[in-house]
């Protein structure tokens, strides 16, 4: 059914070695080479690269492994195994800096409304900061109305600040708050697979007609970049790792462009 050229056969089977080794015999390969947070006690350099080789499911593997094998062929076949490497690890890596760019940002304005939270604890403000920044908690509900109808009850106020203190730092450093997965490279692929053949039709379960590469990739990245800004609560997906391969890739692809004489 596919056409497997020489390095995107590699690049599926290294990518099935490390999900199998790190389910079943090197379990800490997950936090070893898991993408953290900068600041976290658990982030190194290398992770930029590593994260992009490890999963964090057989469905997270199938998707990324579909797409790397569905698109990456026709690249391969167009620029040669090595360009087609260094594009992969390029836009993987972009979309790793780019995410914890991205995270930064959003630790940076977290942080913030703490501080405030602090310095003026009240029960309405307590509930809007799990509502904005952790919509998955459940429970605080009790102690933001508490707090509303005593707000200058000393012990509430203390609790409130402490419950948020603690789920700050405990977040900052959990061993579970790595990001994994090679989506910022397929992404980056699905970009030059739509710049190259804008034309090509496509099948997008469940869309029941054929639709045009480049509009794939733009309905791809309006989707991410919605799912990234209004976020769903229960939804653990990097969308800005996503939107991150997708600009990398078409960065680099016009670099490709101006520099390569042999481009297309």
């Amino acid at each position: 059914m596919f056409n497997l050229t020489p390095t995107v056969r590699n690049l599926l089977i290294a990518n099935i070695i490390f999900f199998l080794a790190q389910s079943n015999f090197l379990p800490q390969l997950t936090q070893l080479g898991s993408l953290y947070p900068l600041g976290s006690p658990y982030f190194k350099a290398w992770q930029f690269i590593t994260y992009m080789f490890l999963h964090g499911s057989w469905s997270h593997l199938l998707f990324n492994m579909f797409g790397l094998i569905s698109f990456g062929p026709m690249l391969e076949q167009r620029w040669g195994g090595t360009r087609f490497l260094t594009f992969w690890l390029i836009c993987g890596f972009g979309a790793g800096v780019l995410y914890e760019g991205t995270r930064f940002y959003e630790s940076a304005r977290m942080e913030t409304a703490r501080a405030e939270f602090s310095s003026h604890p009240t029960g309405g403000d307590f509930a809007e900061f799990f509502r904005t920044y952790y919509p998955d908690a459940r429970g605080y509900e009790t102690l933001a109305a508490a707090l509303t109808r005593n707000p200058n009850n000393a012990e509430l106020r203390q609790s409130a600040v402490q419950s948020i203190d603690g789920l700050v730092n405990d977040v900052r450093n959990s061993p579970n708050g790595g990001m994994l997965g090679a989506s910022g490279a397929f992404f980056g692929v699905l970009m030059a697979f739509g710049y190259l053949f804008p034309n090509t039709k496509l099948i997008i379960f469940p869309i029941p007609v054929p639709l045009a590469a480049k509009y794939v990739v733009l309905g791809y990245a309006a989707l991410e970049l919605f799912l990234g800004t209004y976020r769903i609560p229960g939804d653990n997906i990097a969308h800005f790792a996503h939107l991150g391969g997708l600009l990398i890739g078409f960065i680099v692809l016009k670099i490709w462009e101006r520099t390569s004489p042999d481009f297309y």
